[in-house]
């Protein structure tokens, strides 16, 4: 089943002779509970194609359709609620609100959308994050893995369709990135989430299903690894 299509996707940045191609006529689709790895140099469109599924960026031209809805199709609002509701957002930089507790930081994007906090899944995702004891405490009194553990947490406590990491290890040492690349994959199977990961690491992109080569904004390589 089909949970994400990308049609003819393309980006541009500037006019005329400032004119920057970042993406061109990009198309695939992704079936639900799939882990894809995105790589490519630095520059190569990657990340403009991940925030323009996410729908933090709008395209030049072509669509993003997810679970059916065409995402450049929703007015600012229904943009808004389609982002917080089937998109869960991990970024290299953990962007946390430096005031509140990770228990706040989690449960943050469910109340800017007006819901009720389910507190069974926060619980059970504290647990699987290993951050019981941490509930009470600042982002800055925590280590970056545990601030990326956090940033996880709150990137699905609103039960997302499709999660979109952008180098989530590129902060982190060795096994600071083995932990957090293996709750990702845990996540993804226990909620039967699809997983889209931009990575450098070429270990962690071999572990996906599927890899994604970016080049020069248009797509070089669409490889199945494991089905």
């Amino acid at each position: 089943m089909k949970i994400l299509e990308v049609r003819n996707l393309t980006k541009i940045y500037g006019q005329d002779d400032n004119q920057v191609i970042a993406l061109k006529d990009v198309s695939f689709t992704v079936d639900k509970g799939e882990f894809i790895a995105i790589v490519g140099s630095s520059g190569s469109g990657k990340s403009t194609l991940l925030h323009l599924i996410g729908g933090v960026d709008k395209p030049t031209s072509g669509d993003v359709i997810i679970n059916g809805v065409n995402v450049y199709q929703q007015n600012e609002e229904q943009l808004a609620i389609l982002r917080r509701r089937e998109v869960g957002l991990i970024y290299q930089f953990y962007n946390l609100i430096p005031v509140l507790t990770v228990a706040e930081n989690m449960t943050l994007p469910v109340l800017l959308d007006n819901q009720k906090v389910n507190h069974e899944r926060f619980e059970e995702l504290i647990h699987i994050l290993n951050l019981e004891n941490r509930k009470n405490h600042l982002p800055k009194e925590l280590s970056g893995g545990q601030q990326q553990r956090v940033s996880i947490g709150r990137a699905l406590m609103n039960a997302p369709s499709i999660v979109l990491a952008d180098e989530p290890t590129g902060n982190l040492d060795s096994k600071n990135s083995r932990e957090i690349v293996d709750l990702l994959k845990l996540t993804q199977r226990k909620y039967k989430q699809t997983l889209i990961m931009i990575t450098h690491d070429e270990r962690i992109a071999m572990q996906a299903d599927r890899i994604i080569v970016i080049e020069d904004g248009q797509i070089k390589k669409d490889e199945v690894l494991h089905k």
